[in-house]
């Protein structure tokens, strides 16, 4: 107290100050009003005051300026992170900065199974909600297979060419490497073309160097590559055909048929993953020409066409006796 009883204006001072203080840390580190959790999205590139007004904007803190003041003087220093985060519901400001900071972003997953053909690709685009835009189907074979992160909101177009770019890369990085000896091809196009008849053909992983190699041995004669895979695409565009091919379509002319036309289509079937890319740049040294399904999933390889035909005469027995003839 000052003199006669009086309060002492320092102390005034300073009880004032430590309340606006108090006052400005509860706002800081208590509970925000916002009542239901929060997907929030920080773009790449974006900074603490563009947070803050994306903030603001989506009503999640009530004012961008007081929240940039209070992150500036309570607040870590660290960079904002890029990506979609949950904001669990009234979290304090505090909280908040702190999950753009060090949290975990919201992983969005989109997959491109091995062997998916590009009109598949875009309808998994396009039935994904939360991607934006239309969907295109690329390019037979311009996709590398695998899972894709994405942003809420982001369009279909850029997950797209980050799929296609990741093909790019791997041919890139693979085509340099290959076998000088292996398979007479003359592009990484090449390539992509003949791994998606590869892919096509077998769905065993220890099979594809092989197959790959008696496809190489067929394109180093001469012979036909007389591959089904390639007589189906240009009617289902790589979908699943759902019946026998008829005998008028394996004797169709389309670009693509390797009964009728020889050496490789006129492009890839598929979207060949980096297995059969690397199965068809170094393919097994065999002598094999010929192979025929086992009812396994996998094949009978030959060397002669006579070891193909009692192998082929072996599958047709095991089909007729499941009632599949």
């Amino acid at each position: 107290m000052g003199p006669r009883g009086r309060p002492n204006p320092t102390a005034l001072i300073v009880l004032a100050v430590l309340i606006v203080v108090a006052v400005i840390a509860a706002s800081w580190w208590g509970p925000s009003g916002f009542a239901k959790d929060a997907d929030f999205v920080v773009p790449d590139g974006a900074t603490l005051t563009s947070v803050a007004n994306k903030l603001e904007k989506e009503h999640v803190v009530p004012s961008a300026d007081g929240f940039l003041w209070r992150a500036k003087v309570f607040g870590s220093h660290d960079p904002i992170k890029a990506g979609e985060f949950l904001l669990p519901k009234h979290s304090s400001k505090a909280a908040i900065l702190d999950i753009l900071q060090h949290g975990k972003p919201i992983r969005r997953l989109v997959t491109v199974p091995e062997g998916m053909p590009s009109i598949m690709v875009a309808e998994r685009l396009a039935a994904e909600p939360l991607l934006t835009g239309p969907a295109v189907t690329p390019p037979e074979g311009s996709v590398l297979p695998q899972t894709y992160d994405f942003q809420r909101g982001e369009s279909r177009a850029a997950v797209l060419a980050r799929m296609q770019a990741a093909m790019t890369k791997t041919l890139k990085a693979l085509w340099p490497k290959r076998d000088p000896a292996g398979c007479p091809l003359a592009t990484p196009e090449d390539a992509v073309t003949l791994a998606s008849i590869v892919e096509k053909e077998t769905a065993k992983p220890a099979e594809r160097p092989i197959v790959a190699g008696v496809y190489c041995n067929r394109l180093r004669i001469g012979m036909k590559l007389d591959a089904d895979p390639t007589v189906i695409y240009p009617i289902t565009k790589g979908k699943p055909l759902g019946r026998r091919i008829l005998q008028s379509e394996l004797h169709a002319i389309t670009g693509y048929n390797t009964y009728e036309e020889p050496g490789l289509p006129e492009g890839p079937i598929t979207n060949p993953s980096a297995a059969s890319l690397q199965a068809v740049l170094h393919p097994a040294k065999t002598d094999y020409l010929y192979f025929v399904a086992d009812g396994t999933g996998g094949h009978v390889f030959a060397k002669t066409l006579a070891e193909q035909d009692a192998n082929k005469a072996k599958w047709f027995a095991i089909r007729r006796a499941r009632g599949q003839m």
